[in-house]
């Protein structure tokens, strides 16, 4: 994942709700979470600011997608994706093969293989 992020030259897009999941999972360093924070910092990825008023929506997309379940921190890309009108994602999470954008788009996870989101 490191050489995809120093070699691709794209605009990352992300919620403070997945900030923290990637925190939780440095926690095993402390100088790789101050690496992370540092790389957010300079702009290394753009941060989506979830509003209160985005809290229904979190609740119906965890309603839909109950049976997976849905986290907190997947809703919020979904609705930075809805807001933003960007349809590819990096996850390694698979269950964005799964969510779907209004319309039933397609969300393209990069790293799953799946066919590039409609545009």
């Amino acid at each position: 994942m490191l050489d995809f992020l120093t070699t691709q030259r794209l605009r990352f897009v992300s919620t403070l709700a997945v900030v923290t999941e990637v925190a939780h999972m440095l926690d095993f360093s402390v100088n790789a979470q101050l690496d992370f924070f540092r790389w957010v910092a300079i702009n290394g990825v753009q941060l989506f600011d979830i509003q209160q008023t985005h809290i229904a929506r979190v609740i119906e997309l965890t309603e839909r997608y109950a049976d997976l379940p849905m986290d907190f921190a997947d809703a919020t890309l979904v609705i930075a994706a809805e807001s933003t009108g960007i349809r590819d994602i990096i996850s390694i999470d698979s269950d964005f093969d799964v969510y779907r954008l209004p319309g039933r788009v397609a969300i393209h996870n990069i790293f799953s293989g799946s066919a590039p989101a409609q545009r």
